[in-house]
């Protein structure tokens, strides 16, 4: 059995030498295309969204890429800030482009702020810890290895200090593209999105900085998931940008630490899928699977304008979690392809746009100098985007469905009774300006306190409504006072 199983493979190796018409094998393993040529390059690294160019070289060059870690405090979400662990100064960490067969030199730097050692695990090395053994990095210090790229193909990389769970759930974490020794076909934009999970002591969108939470990361109970480091980070101005007719890459990685990502595009068909960040191409792709320290590139042309989100399809995490994303494309439109309206804030919810007023009400709250007009601001951002669906943009409800906020008594009459109403909903027949409404409405208590008292305090004071401001300790009274059954959320 042995001697034939060896007979076949020999046949099959003389069978791909004598002109027969089966696929090549691709050589497995990391392969060694020679020693580098020409003086040393230093890599071009980018922050997302942007990815650094091509190459360009035909041939294995000593590759220089000096990366430092950075504990910053950013924003997560409107008016919500984090102390991230950075690789780069953002999270993800910075993007970092070689080619198959070179010779990387990678220096490590701790900025001297830092409070914690650090050091980094790149998936495209083939040696101890892929690099983390040899590049502990106290602050302040520098370390130094090499490696030789040895294996094509998208990696991601991270830190892997003990605690390692903790260092990626900071944000330490980012891409390597090794392309192969022919580069990757051109296409018109190229765009880098990663996506992680992140555990905080406040729930979502709770103001304020927010510590890491050990247990809920342990749990798997994920507070946020978002791409690109916060909740609004590819949204709004900050979308990416394209043409119509121009094909579109992105190169997606997960950084987790615990979720695996489903990732899509809505509206778009992946043309192609580099499945897990490999060599090997599946087309027609609705969604793809990005596992947790995993990758995939996908690659799709646009064919008519508009926005185009991006989300996990896993889908609370788009839609109360952060894990969304915009591409706008511009040019003309083809109505044979699709004729319809854009996307609007009734199906995106408060995810259409970024709101500074949010952000600027948490600070004002902060220094204790919020105002009425504070948060009649935040409250209308909020209202567009939670509200407006079924008690429509100017307040006015629907007929015998859902009843108006504008002119209301039933909502001015008891400021209380209308806090309860938003965190634990009202089902059966209500009487408005005399007439009788009969729906469903479900219970907003993931919202936070001071949500709630902003999107109250404008709609008792618009739609020709007039009343005093709703507190956030209010709100907070009136949820601690909220009998649940055991084991359910607050």
């Amino acid at each position: 059995m042995r001697c034939s199983r060896f007979a076949l493979i020999v046949a099959g190796l003389f069978a791909g030498c004598s002109g027969s018409s089966a696929a090549p094998t691709r050589a497995t393993g990391p392969v060694d295309l020679g020693p580098p040529q020409g003086p040393p390059v230093n890599a071009v690294l980018t922050h997302a969204p942007q990815v650094p160019p091509p190459t360009g070289r035909t041939a294995p060059a000593k590759v220089v890429v000096q990366l430092e870690v950075r504990e910053i405090v950013m924003p997560i979400a409107e008016g919500v800030s984090y102390t991230f662990w950075t690789f780069g100064g953002q999270v993800p960490g910075k993007f970092i482009r070689i080619r198959q067969g070179d010779t990387v030199e990678f220096h490590l730097q701790n900025h001297p702020s830092s409070k914690m050692p650090h050091n980094i695990d790149l998936h495209a090395v083939t040696g101890p810890g892929g690099g983390a053994a040899s590049s502990f990095t106290a602050p302040g210090h520098e370390s130094q290895f090499t490696f030789k790229a040895g294996n094509p193909g998208l990696y991601v990389y991270h830190c892997a200090t003990a605690p390692v769970g903790m260092h990626v759930a900071n944000g330490m974490y980012g891409l390597i593209l090794v392309e192969p020794p022919e580069g990757l076909p051109p296409v018109d934009r190229e765009y880098y999105v990663m996506q992680g999970d992140f555990y905080t002591v406040g729930k979502y969108r709770e103001k304020g900085l927010q510590p890491f939470d050990m247990q809920k990361a342990i749990e798997e109970n994920a507070t946020y998931v978002v791409f690109n480091g916060s909740e609004g980070a590819l949204v709004g101005d900050k979308a990416l940008q394209a043409k119509v007719g121009e094909k579109v890459r992105l190169y997606v990685g997960n950084g987790g630490p615990n979720l695996v990502s489903s990732f899509h595009v809505i509206g778009e068909i992946f043309d192609k899928v580099w499945t897990e960040g490999g060599q090997r191409v599946q087309e027609q792709v609705q969604t793809t699977i990005v596992p947790a320290g995993g990758s995939s590139i996908v690659e799709f042309t646009v064919d008519v304008p508009g926005t185009y989100i991006l989300v996990d399809h896993s889908i609370f995490r788009a839609f109360n979690k952060g894990a969304v994303g915009m591409l706008k494309v511009t040019g003309p439109e083809n109505k044979l392809v699709y004729s319809g309206k854009e996307v609007d804030s009734v199906y995106l919810s408060d995810k259409a746009t970024q709101s500074e007023a949010v952000s600027r009400a948490a600070a004002a709250a902060a220094k204790g100098t919020l105002t009425k007009d504070d948060q009649i601001a935040a409250g209308k951002s909020l209202f567009q985007g939670t509200c407006s669906a079924c008690h429509q943009p100017e307040g006015q409800g629907l007929p015998r469905l859902f009843p108006p906020l504008a002119k209301s008594d039933f909502l001015m009459a008891d400021k209380t009774r209308a806090i309860g109403i938003v965190l634990n909903g009202l089902t059966g027949p209500v009487k408005v300006n005399g007439e009788e409404f009969s729906s469903v409405m479900p219970p907003q208590s993931h919202l936070a306190d001071d949500d709630i008292a902003n999107i109250l305090t404008f709609v008792r004071n618009s739609f020709g409504n007039g009343g005093e401001a709703v507190s956030t300790a209010e709100v907070t009274a009136v949820r601690t006072s909220t009998k649940r059954p055991p084991g359910a959320g607050h």
